[in-house]
């Protein structure tokens, strides 16, 4: 027998990889982290001898959540105005907030409550744009969690840095600060069309070359964005500088023509779909439906938490699911599958990192997700994969594992602290509550 440091024994592993995959009574083995067999667990119990095995018997085992588009630290912001215009909400609230507050200790706290939740609801690896990411970058390595942080540009001067050459050197310092960090990737992030102008990013442009480094950029986020854009759309200015292609990761897409979807098929860009964003803030509808059939790789997110208002990618699956149907006005549009699929693969395909995570297959990371299916709101189970899109809560969600490490094990979190992470976000709440109220 071969000895290996676990074995996972499930009632169902969905390996997303072949898509619609339900394999039941299998089980996974691991080994340094990674994943060296998927199979039958008759067969694994006379293959392997395991120093630890997890029998998960009521549970479906799943890759680890991939949330491709987050504001971490603005966890910290959830739920401090809401029910508003948009503009309404950013001028008046949101960035007064951030102009006061936001600092690398905000960073670092805030960054540790989202971390908390996302582990908590089945999320393994996020990406990320925000303000001092080195911060970003070193709270998720700490907690044993993945991340894909953004080396943020925008025109004008922030806490991080005073314009765009500052944000381009402290970005590539970040870079090569964790280029050999297994847990932690880099993007480029420019902000928005409308908050960076052309030279940065020309000169990002040749940076993200050079360094083969995804793009990670709101794009046709709202219809006011494209309608004062000075004449030329977004997209099509994109597209000039030589942004639009497999690197480009182009977050929201709500406001699309048939011949923009087209270009951007062929083009090879990525979108990441935020729907409950989109829906709390009226900015629009993303077009999966027709997105996925130009041939378009779509990954989801769930924006930051002060306006989603959670981390809960079982939440943005199920809504990604139903608005599809509606919006495309087909019942079979995106079908359960697909939106996990949404949810792990093709998110970590849009990172660029699809070879070590996103599936359950023999050489990936062993980054691990077992979800409990047998609470009275998830039964009888006719389909599994069905069951995890529209019925299952992050709450169901008992262990998870990066690279084979346990980090939430039974419901508690191995590598934080949550009363600690609970006492600093209510800590922050107080002071900008306050601030906050004596503004308005």
């Amino acid at each position: 027998m071969t000895e290996i440091d676990s074995l996972h024994h499930a009632r169902w592993v969905i390996p997303v990889e072949p898509e619609s995959a339900v394999l039941e009574h299998h089980s996974v083995a691991v080994h340094e982290g990674r994943i060296v067999d998927v199979l039958p667990r008759d067969e694994a119990a006379q293959r392997y001898r395991a120093s630890t095995t997890f029998e998960l018997h009521a549970h479906a085992l799943i890759p680890g959540l991939v949330n491709a588009h987050t504001h971490a630290a603005m966890s910290l912001l959830r739920g401090l105005a809401d029910d508003l215009p948009l503009m309404d909400w950013l001028k008046n609230h949101v960035w007064p907030a951030e102009g006061r507050w936001v600092n690398e200790e905000f960073v670092h706290d805030g960054t540790q409550l989202a971390v908390a939740e996302m582990l908590r609801g089945g999320t393994t690896c996020f990406n990320d744009m925000y303000f001092f990411p080195d911060t970003t970058a070193r709270v998720a390595s700490n907690a044993g969690m993945r991340a894909t942080v953004g080396l943020i540009l925008i025109d004008f001067p922030t806490a991080w840095a005073s314009g765009p050459e500052e944000y381009l050197a402290k970005g590539l310092e970040v870079h090569d600060q964790y280029r050999y960090d297994p847990l932690i990737g880099t993007a480029f992030a420019p902000h928005a069309p409308y908050t960076v102008s052309d030279a940065p990013l020309e000169r990002m442009r040749t940076l993200a070359d050079e360094l083969d480094l995804p793009v990670h950029m709101h794009v046709h986020e709202t219809a006011h964005e494209v309608e004062n854009a000075g004449g030329v759309r977004p997209l099509e200015r994109l597209h000039g500088l030589g942004l639009v292609s497999p690197s480009l990761l182009a977050v929201h897409m709500t406001q699309l023509t048939e011949s923009e979807i087209s270009r951007f098929a062929n083009a090879g860009g990525r979108v990441v779909h935020c729907p409950e964003s989109n829906l709390k803030l009226a900015s629009g509808f993303c077009p999966v439906q027709r997105l996925d059939e130009a041939g378009v790789l779509v990954a989801l997110g769930t924006d930051g938490a002060a306006s989603n208002n959670d981390l809960d990618m079982f939440g943005e699956m199920r809504t990604a699911a139903l608005l599809a149907k509606a919006v495309s006005g087909d019942a079979s549009a995106l079908p359960a599958h697909r939106a996990l699929r949404m949810a792990t693969l093709n998110g970590a395909l849009a990172l660029g990192r699809g070879e070590e995570l996103g599936s359950l297959e023999p050489g990936k990371w062993a980054d691990l997700v077992a979800v409990r299916l047998d609470e009275l709101e998830s039964e009888p189970v006719y389909n599994p994969v069905s069951q995890l899109v529209y019925a299952t809560g992050r709450h169901q969600v008992t262990d998870v594992w990066v690279a084979g490490r346990h980090l939430l094990n039974n419901r508690e979190l191995t590598t934080l602290d949550p009363a600690e992470v609970a006492a600093r976000a209510r800590q922050w709440g107080r002071q900008i509550r306050a601030t906050d109220q004596h503004r308005n």
